[in-house]
């Protein structure tokens, strides 16, 4: 979530900045991400995750003097993690292995986690045009997935109030993005 990008980007520039503790966190955290995202496009080899992730971990850092701050960490290291795993297969293929054509992995090479992070850019804009109850009821039930008693806690309003928010506030993106606003 935006989470993972807010906790790895100071990271990653205090780490180009030279401060090495921020560094060997960030490759920890790093190397966290990048094992769920080769787990889940690697099933027919997962005893190949782990080299994989150990060539994206040397990549970023033999490219991070590449690393634009202005830009999403996650974005850049998933362009790079994609690389590798074309990268990784192309290598199979070449030996005779379960050789998959990149053109026909266009699918699974496909910019998900960037549209990911792209889409929770656009909700959270569309949550910030909601009223706070309604905003914040939604952010706690819906996206973060508290339940009404939870979320009521969280946001100091009651379980109905919580419900209620939740209705108008979806009614309400509903028609914003049908244009009835």
């Amino acid at each position: 979530m935006q989470d993972r990008e807010t906790a790895l980007r100071p990271l990653m520039i205090a780490a180009c900045d030279g401060n090495q503790q921020a560094y060997v966190t960030l490759l920890s955290e790093m190397a966290k991400l990048l094992r769920g995202f080769f787990r889940k496009r690697m099933l027919s080899v997962p005893d190949d995750v782990e080299d994989v992730v150990q060539e994206v971990l040397i990549a970023i850092h033999n490219q991070r003097h590449t690393y634009d701050a202005g830009q999403p960490v996650t974005a850049w290291v998933f362009g790079i993690a994609r690389y590798k795993l074309a990268d990784f297969y192309r290598r199979r293929g070449s030996q005779g292995n379960d050789h998959v054509d990149i053109d026909d992995a266009a699918e699974w090479l496909a910019t998900e986690d960037h549209d990911a992070h792209d889409a929770r850019r656009d909700v959270g804009l569309l949550l910030d045009e909601l009223p706070a109850k309604q905003r914040d009821a939604i952010r706690c039930v819906k996206i973060e997935g508290l339940s009404i008693a939870e979320a009521a806690v969280q946001t100091g309003q009651s379980e109905s109030s919580v419900k209620v928010g939740i209705h108008r506030g979806l009614k309400a993106l509903a028609a914003r993005m049908r244009g009835a606003t």
